[in-house]
């Protein structure tokens, strides 16, 4: 896992210095706790809200990181391929020891996702697409001024079922990439990559939770710090079909 940090981090250094000269690196290592509760309500066979909120925190719920809530509106086209458009709000701590002044984001957001199963193999991808408005602030004050970026998120992930009964724990393994465009990234057009692996336990047919640990692994608006965390993660899944009448 080091040496595919470093292989990461050199990468990065010749796509920032066009002479090819490396800056010295600053990597800061966090250990946090992501939990969530994500919901789709379907309205019909095709149209469906979408809810989550989320909040992760530095170690074991010592201090915050940030609290994120999002909303949606989905088109499930069929079974296998689905579109939704919606908006979030996010609110960050700190991350400069001593502030206290926390940073507000806005977003809107387009995705696109499609699954395939194999046997006991089901195979998710998903595009998503964020345009971020983010405000900057300066000494631990807030100017008043946005950041404005545009975001694209590649996710693939794995369900794979090990046992036959279907409420028996899933196997789970995901990988998520963000990169990120706009007059003011310079530095850090590679955003994070997150990296999950876990069980997926289903507690009825629309409830079901996901556990384990996930390492994000994220570059700073600098372009020489990173940030390394290493997540335990817990996230909650809620369906509500329609009755068919």
């Amino acid at each position: 896992m080091k040496r595919i940090y470093v292989a990461i981090v050199l990468l990065h250094s010749l796509i920032a210095n066009g002479d090819g000269q490396a800056l010295q690196k600053n990597i800061t290592k966090n250990t946090q706790t992501w939990v969530s509760a994500n919901t789709n309500i379907y309205l019909n066979t095709h149209w469906y809200l979408l809810a989550d909120i989320h909040v992760r925190e530095n170690n074991f719920f010592q201090s915050n990181s940030f609290i994120f809530g999002r909303i949606g509106l989905g088109y499930q086209i069929n079974k296998q391929l689905s579109v939704a458009v919606g908006y979030g709000n996010l609110l960050a701590a700190p991350t400069v020891s001593g502030w206290r002044t926390k940073a507000d984001e806005d977003r809107i957001y387009q995705q696109i996702q499609w699954s395939n199963s194999y046997k006991k193999l089901t195979l998710v991808n998903r595009i998503r697409n964020e345009q971020r408005w983010q405000s900057i602030i300066i000494n631990d004050e807030a100017t008043g001024e946005n950041k404005f970026s545009n975001r694209v998120r590649y996710l693939l992930g794995g369900t794979l079922s090990i046992f036959k009964n279907h409420y028996a724990p899933q196997l789970v393994v995901s990988d998520e990439i963000l990169l990120q465009f706009g007059k003011k990234i310079v530095y850090n057009t590679f955003d994070q990559n997150r990296l999950f692996i876990g069980i997926k336990q289903k507690i009825s047919p629309g409830f079901a939770f996901d556990l384990g640990y996930m390492n994000v692994f994220q570059q700073r608006s600098n372009g020489s710090s990173y940030f390394i965390n290493h997540t335990f993660r817990l996230f909650f899944y809620y369906t509500l079909l329609k009755e068919k009448k």
